[in-house]
């Protein structure tokens, strides 16, 4: 388990920021943050405001992380580049996510180092890791800037034969009981664009290799929008299936026979494959993975 309780005996009156700032290293907001998360707990009540007096018996819930022996195929004193295996959440979904990304990042360089940006768990490639708190603030500050640019290989369902540039609004979805789409097409979502530029066609299978250029970083953007103009990933379970299978597979019990036989493949075929950006030097790097091996192509 990702979570641990870690038990105190306090003899003396402490209010509860300042015993969770010198005892385990956090600012003022990260101790906030950890009681407003209901972290903290005071002969086994939680602790609910941060100018709280401890005395006596306090938990206080840890993460521990674990590790795998992934290791970034790039890195330096500021920052780590991996490439993630499909499969590994970026983030735990919950206290119970026994391993994920953040959890190797941290045993690995401590707990102030972290995730900058996001991928799917199904999507395979390049995810960015700051070392420090210094360099977490520089990169995502780019990313918000839109100075980093990435660039992923997808398989897609048909064949492409010219560039595509996909302007399409993209609104996130409220109300699951018509469809299973976490976001949709809608006029009144943000403004998202992605370019699609055709590789090879695979005529025997009827499916693309593309490179999707996202301009835009909105969630499952590059899904919604090959989906949008019928040339859905080869492996999505959510995008371009019907509602019972999408439900299926939300609720965590499709048959993975099933999976394959309505989508293509047993995971999204959809690549991080390389990042650019620049920090003190410019960086541009690729994934080493390789989609085709999917499909025996």
């Amino acid at each position: 388990m990702s979570y641990k309780i870690k038990n105190f005996t306090i003899h003396s009156e402490i209010k509860a920021f300042k015993f969770l700032i010198d005892n385990f290293d956090l600012s003022m907001r990260e101790a906030q943050r950890w009681i407003d998360k209901k972290r903290v707990y005071l002969n086994n009540q939680v602790v609910i405001k941060k100018h709280e007096l401890l005395f006596g018996e306090v938990g206080v819930i840890i993460f521990e992380p674990t590790t795998k022996g992934l290791k970034p195929i790039f890195e330096t004193s500021n920052f780590a580049l991996y490439d993630k295996p499909s499969g590994i959440l970026v983030h735990p979904a919950n206290k119970k996510t026994p391993y994920s990304l953040t959890h190797e990042i941290k045993y690995q360089y401590g707990k102030n180092a972290n995730i900058t940006h996001r991928i799917d768990k199904e999507t395979s490639g390049l995810v960015l890791a700051s070392k420090h708190r210094e360099a977490e603030k520089i990169i995502k500050q780019q990313f918000e800037n839109r100075e980093i640019k990435k660039g992923y290989l997808a398989l897609v369902n048909g064949k492409i034969d010219q560039v595509l540039n996909i302007k399409a609004p993209i609104l996130k979805n409220r109300d699951f009981s018509d469809i299973k789409l976490k976001v949709h097409i809608d006029d009144k979502g943000k403004k998202a664009q992605t370019i699609i530029t055709p590789i090879e066609y695979f005529p025997n299978k009827n499916i693309t290799l593309i490179e999707a250029t996202p301009i835009t970083g909105r969630q499952h953007q590059i899904r919604v929008h090959l989906f949008h103009v019928k040339h859905s990933i080869v492996g999505d379970p959510i995008y371009g299936v019907d509602f019972r299978v999408a439900d299926d597979y939300l609720n965590g019990v499709l048959d993975q026979k099933e999976r394959i036989k309505e989508s293509g493949a047993s995971r999204l075929l959809l690549q991080a494959n390389w990042i650019e950006f620049k920090y003190y030097n410019r960086f541009k790097l690729y994934s080493k993975q390789n989609l085709l091996d999917h499909l025996n192509i």
